[in-house]
């Protein structure tokens, strides 16, 4: 028997609910989108009232999902649906057809994402030192600590990776739990003996990706 297109859009969104459950807030509402419609809604602590077979606005997280087809996050403000929302938009595949699976919280939630960074002020000995955002070429999770790097040096920052991501530019990319990159300081990328993807700095730091991580990064960087 053919499933209709409800029923398989509820399965995919199970499939994808089940892969980033260790990050997605308990209570969130998700939505399938495709074509130009959304297709699935399930209803979270945050009802943005989306229905099956509404179509999507210009400029909504479901809108540039399926153009850019790349990772949206962002706060939408109520003037595009009536209600506002904090979002996370992911490219995926229904059907064969170009589709987005969104994630959706009250703009009021500590997930939300605000602003990019515009520098960050790391510790080297006992002095603090503010860096520029785009002077930073990756950051190291390591033994329980945090730092960045600029210009071959190490400095120490107290903010987890997770929370970096929130808030970094566009151009930063995560490439392992323990590393997130800036793609504007990328030399090559190459592979080791084991055929692992290995990216090579600027500064001569070679990052391994990780396999949780290799499709995206195949993506973002369109090889």
């Amino acid at each position: 028997m053919i499933q209709s297109t409800e029923v398989l859009a509820k399965e995919l969104a199970e499939q994808y609910s089940n892969l980033l459950v260790d990050w997605i807030p308990k209570g969130a509402s998700i939505a399938i989108a495709v074509g130009e419609t959304y297709i699935y809604y399930e209803v979270g602590a945050y009802d943005i009232l989306l229905e099956n077979g509404k179509k999507f606005k210009k400029g909504s997280i479901a809108d540039r999902v399926i153009n850019e087809r790349k990772k949206i996050e962002t706060v939408i403000d109520q003037e595009l649906l009536g209600i506002p929302y904090y979002g996370i938009g992911y490219p995926i595949d229904f059907l064969g057809k170009p589709a987005a699976l969104i994630v959706i919280l009250s703009p009021n939630h500590p997930e939300a994402k605000r602003d990019p960074f515009r520098f960050i002020t790391g510790k080297q000995q006992d002095q603090w030192v503010p860096i520029a955002i785009d002077k930073i070429s990756h950051f190291e999770s390591l033994n329980k600590k945090n730092w960045f790097y600029a210009d071959s040096e190490q400095y120490k920052i107290n903010l987890t990776l997770k929370e970096l991501a929130r808030r970094l530019p566009d151009y930063f990319l995560r490439i392992h739990r323990s590393y997130i990159i800036n793609i504007h300081a990328i030399s090559r990328i190459t592979r080791d003996f084991s055929s692992n993807l290995i990216i090579i700095m600027k500064d001569g730091n070679e990052l391994p990706v990780s396999n949780s991580y290799l499709n995206e990064v195949k993506r973002v960087l369109e090889f």
